[in-house]
């Protein structure tokens, strides 16, 4: 078994920052991987709301740069999984497909995932049209037509966003009532921008063979009738699943399954764990966020061990 201070699980934006800040703290830390390497930002192509890239930057360049500023700090990272994460006595035991490693402290950076409507097309199509966030790829979608699928809170939250640039948002939604807060239903019937339609599913997204969107085939739940529309964006606003399958059971997550933190910290309810980045933040999501909560589990994490060792 192999001996670790500290070891950092997930390599998207906080993963990587909370490498390049633990490293230039001394703390030889070893990053893995993981199975989707970089994260959500692997599937999006321009990005131009992460600081410091004036005319934007690819999201998988962006990827990049952070590893290999991480590399310049001789940061060892396996590109690999980790199968199995559980506390022990003096710290935690990590089993990867490889070797077991011993670490007195883990930063967690596994991010979330957002839910898909579960279409070929829909894939096919991710950063050409299709998207799960607004506030990330709006801008995209200056005087276009586009449509949001969902009924919650984030649905309705992404509508009233996405009407600063569309000149139509048309939200379609299975069932003939929101589940949306009533104050989130109110502000989406009051704005003019907003078309619904009720009771109906998309079956298929178009334009795979143009390579990019260009509409929608719905199907009506009820009738059970197709129809197809034009559009130029389609928004999946049904949620995210924050990666918490090697916590479950011995983390404190909230309600909706993230990671739970003490206020104004990255510290998780086990002593020397610690979680940055989407997997406990429902609220943001954003690359830059994460990037900062990645920055604060490095600082605390260096603190813990200062302790520890005292």
């Amino acid at each position: 078994m192999e001996q670790r201070q500290l070891i950092i699980v997930g390599s998207g934006p906080a993963g990587w920052t909370a490498a390049i800040y633990a490293a230039r703290a001394g703390l030889q830390p070893l990053v893995f991987e993981g199975a989707d390497a970089g994260g959500q930002l692997m599937t999006t192509t321009e990005v131009e709301n992460f600081p410091g890239f004036p005319t934007g930057v690819q999201g998988p360049e962006l990827m990049r740069i952070l590893k290999e500023q991480a590399k310049r700090f001789d940061v060892e990272i396996v590109s690999a999984a980790v199968d199995s994460l559980k506390p022990v006595d003096g710290g935690f035991e990590i089993i990867s497909q490889t070797q077991t490693y011993h670490t007195a402290a883990v930063i967690l950076a596994t991010g979330a995932t957002a839910r898909r409507i579960g279409l070929a097309s829909e894939k096919a199509l991710y950063g050409r049209g299709v998207s799960a966030c607004a506030t990330c790829d709006g801008f995209f979608f200056k005087n276009k037509n586009v449509i949001v699928v969902g009924g919650g809170d984030s649905a309705l939250e992404e509508a009233n966003f996405l009407t600063r640039f569309a000149s139509k948002v048309t939200v379609v939604h299975r069932r003939d009532a929101f589940r949306a807060s009533k104050i989130m239903q109110e502000r989406a019937f009051a704005n003019p921008k907003i078309d619904i339609v009720w009771n109906a599913v998309v079956i298929e997204i178009l334009g795979v063979e143009a390579g990019h969107v260009t509409g929608v085939r719905l199907r009506d739940t009820v009738t059970q009738a197709e129809t197809e529309r034009p559009i130029d964006g389609v928004f999946a606003a049904i949620g995210h699943e924050p990666n918490v399958s090697l916590l479950r059971g011995w983390v404190d997550l909230d309600e909706k399954n993230y990671v739970k933190t003490k206020p104004g910290t990255t510290q998780t309810s086990v002593p020397g764990l610690f979680a940055c980045g989407d997997l406990q933040d429902a609220r943001y999501r954003q690359a830059v966020t994460a990037a900062g909560s990645g920055c604060m589990a490095a600082i605390d994490a260096g603190r813990y061990l200062d302790e520890i060792k005292k």
